[in-house]
């Protein structure tokens, strides 16, 4: 496929924009970069598309997301609202997680999958929780994903929280998935260990878990989310959260800590230590009014911080607009989270956690050898856009209605806004009919 008339955002350590350039892939990765005369002439009968003058740049990457939450849009909470993080555990995610059965798992995975895909979010890191379906969940997951043709890495939710049966049965999803990808490698499937919170997780079960760790693998967790987490880690080992995931041997460079908002400075350095990934979710730290990670701090001290987005919409510059206020307004300084910082977060260090689990060719760029995996955006600048003021024309100008290509390995998963993967009306007919069902079975859990 030649890609033709396009200016290009490449990311990377350097930073462009080409204009007038073409692109040419070959197989699931990029072959070449240049302008279109040069490779018009190298490439005569390529299949040609023609981006009339579109952006065309890296599609974005997300560092953390649970599929299974798509069912709890629009959904009421019975009773009064809670009032804190732990009512928002006990009333809503508990009881909805309970709730899910098969079909239930795979339509909120697709219905997430489409949001992507539309909104050129191309690859997903997922954190998935189902306590009446386990064993074969994450396979179900895959095969939406594969369906869809984007890129995503998948784990189970580890608990104390539902008894010793089912946590051992997510120990061991976890493991079965693991190794069924190292003994059949999936270019667009990757996988960690997933485990809920410090504070779901016993002694014994962390220790069970790290022993159970596949060589090659890291853990996926969240962690210090709320203070309750801290509470509880104090009360059951007189450890704070970091540090008691690092007593078990929860961190490392393959492993991500999800949340990070309420570490002191101790157990940044113990992240920063340990090479341990970090992502931030603003909008769900909002929503959740658990407080504001002290992301400068980490990033300050060495710690690799990405974005996620905790289950919102897969519209990640929305992601990006809200780190770039929140910590403005919660530190009553806008000097605080400039756009190189979101930046920093969503594209150098979103790419790389990437990586972890896609490690054959480079992500999150446009380069000779990188994977395809690109997205079209319809924008007309009325300003001066440099590769220097990139930041501030995403926060304020770009908006994800603006993409109208997606394309992933090479293959196109949304041309000029249509679909071609996944059919969206049809998956939204039986989402309805799914969460219908899961509504009824949640409220009867009051």
């Amino acid at each position: 496929m030649l890609i033709t008339n396009a200016n290009l955002i490449t990311w990377g350590p350097e930073n462009q924009i080409l204009h007038g350039y073409s692109i040419y892939l070959e197989g699931d990765k990029i072959a070449g970069i240049a302008p279109d005369r040069e490779l018009a002439e190298r490439y005569p009968n390529a299949e040609r598309i023609d981006a009339r003058g579109q952006f065309v740049m890296p599609g974005n990457i997300c560092g953390h997301t649970h599929f299974y939450g798509a069912f709890a849009r629009g959904m009421g909470i019975p009773g009064e609202a809670p009032k804190d993080f732990p009512q928002i555990l006990d009333k809503l995610w508990w009881p909805l997680d309970k709730s899910l059965n098969e079909d239930d798992v795979r339509y909120s995975a697709l219905v997430c999958l489409v949001d992507a895909i539309k909104h050129g979010t191309t690859t997903l890191i997922d954190h998935h929780a189902s306590p009446n379906f386990i064993e074969g969940s994450l396979d179900v997951i895959a095969d939406a994903v594969t369906k869809s043709g984007l890129r995503a890495s998948l784990c189970y939710e580890v608990t104390d929280r539902d008894g010793d049966a089912k946590m051992q049965a997510g120990i061991d999803e976890n493991i079965r998935f693991i190794k069924r990808l190292q003994a059949h490698p999936e270019s667009r499937l990757g996988a960690s260990f997933g485990l809920h919170a410090s504070l779901t997780l016993s002694e014994s079960t962390l220790e069970h878990c790290a022993a159970s760790l596949p060589e090659g693998s890291g853990f996926h967790i969240h962690a210090a989310e709320g203070l309750s987490d801290q509470d509880d880690s104090l009360a059951k080992s007189g450890l704070r959260v970091i540090d008691r995931l690092d007593k078990y041997g929860i961190l490392g460079p393959m492993s991500i800590a999800v949340h990070a908002v309420h570490v002191d400075a101790r157990e940044i350095q113990i992240l920063a230590d340990t090479e341990t990934w970090v992502t931030h979710q603003p909008r769900s730290n909002m929503n959740n009014a658990v407080g504001v990670a002290p992301v400068e701090s980490m990033l300050r001290a060495g710690v690799k911080v990405g974005l996620g987005n905790d289950g919102f919409s897969n519209a990640m510059w929305t992601e990006w607009k809200a780190a770039y206020l929140l910590h403005k307004s919660a530190h009553n300084d806008p000097r605080r989270m400039g756009g190189y910082d979101v930046t920093k977060l969503a594209v150098d260090n979103n790419a790389a956690l990437a990586n972890v689990f896609f490690p054959d060719a480079p992500l999150g760029n446009l380069s000779v050898g990188a994977y395809a995996d690109l997205i079209f955006v319809d924008y007309h600048p009325f300003t001066e856009l440099t590769a220097g003021n990139l930041p501030w024309h995403i926060l304020f100008g770009f908006h994800e209605s603006m993409i109208t290509t997606t394309i992933v390995g090479g293959k196109m998963l949304m041309k000029d806004r249509e679909l071609l993967t996944l059919d969206e009306a049809e998956i939204a007919a039986k989402a309805r009919e799914a969460s219908a069902k899961t509504w009824k079975r949640y409220q009867e859990k009051f």
